[in-house]
């Protein structure tokens, strides 16, 4: 079986951080945490689970994580944010994987908790994620803050494991709109820093667009009331960046 490192980057997350570690330590050969300074017990909770810890002010999103995984010890690298965990299926689908591995990385589902339910529609479910991968084959990639792991050599592959990775997203809306606000910053100054720009249309349209999609043809209606609101968000969140987007081009052109 292959050994591998459970990599985590973290900043204040001492209210998520043990069930994440519980979820893995049966599995890890090593668990690392990159820490970016918390000032809560974050790092208490990670040295009490016996992770290696890193101190590393944060790079991005991104770099972060690749910071992170060039530190690990094995090449074989199970990424996760301190706000998931495994489902027994998804750590057995793992061991078996790590036995004989037939791919260079795996996706599995995602599977979101927001405000205490459980969302299996409304375009965040199966939500699928790379997370499993030997590092040798690839790097994170994409743009801020929405981070994907890509596989750069010729001839490599993805895997699909079963069993899902548990999501513990936002314990309330205030919490959501607060994290729309930064993340839409975030995503806007690096699409205007790529060059990239978008029309009224767009700002008018976008959120809209996203809102049909989400709740609509992604069946968000059968979530409920959470689904109206997670739908209702993700179209917010379109606007918002697509609205910053148009408002620093032209702050940029009338300098």
């Amino acid at each position: 079986m292959e050994k591998l490192s459970v990599v985590i980057i973290t900043l204040n997350e001492e209210r998520n951080l043990a069930r994440c570690l519980a979820s893995v330590q049966p599995l890890a050969d090593e668990i690392l945490v990159v820490d970016s300074g918390s000032a809560d017990r974050t790092t208490e909770i990670a040295g009490s689970f016996g992770a290696r810890i890193i101190v590393q002010p944060f790079l991005g999103h991104i770099e972060q994580k690749n910071f992170a995984a060039s530190q690990a010890s094995y090449n074989w690298v199970l990424s996760l944010d301190a706000d998931e965990a495994l489902t027994p299926e998804l750590e057995q689908s793992i061991r078996q994987a790590l036995s004989n591995p037939g791919f260079d990385a795996y996706k599995m589902n995602r599977l979101t908790n927001y405000c205490g339910k459980w969302v299996r529609h409304s375009g965040w479910y199966p939500d699928r994620k790379a997370r499993l991968w030997n590092r040798d084959k690839g790097c994170w990639g994409g743009q801020n803050p929405h981070d994907k792991w890509e596989l750069d050599a010729p001839g490599t592959t993805y895997g699909k494991l079963k069993g899902d990775l548990l999501h513990y997203s936002y314990y309330t809306i205030s919490e959501h709109l607060k994290q729309i606000e930064k993340f839409s910053e975030i995503a806007a100054q690096a699409s205007v820093r790529a060059g990239k720009d978008c029309s009224v249309f767009k700002v008018v349209f976008g959120g809209l667009w996203k809102f049909v999609h989400s709740y609509f043809i992604k069946l968000g209606f059968l979530d409920g009331y959470t689904g109206l609101l997670v739908c209702s968000f993700s179209a917010w969140s379109s606007f918002a960046k697509y609205a910053k987007i148009h408002q620093y081009n032209r702050q940029k052109k009338a300098q």
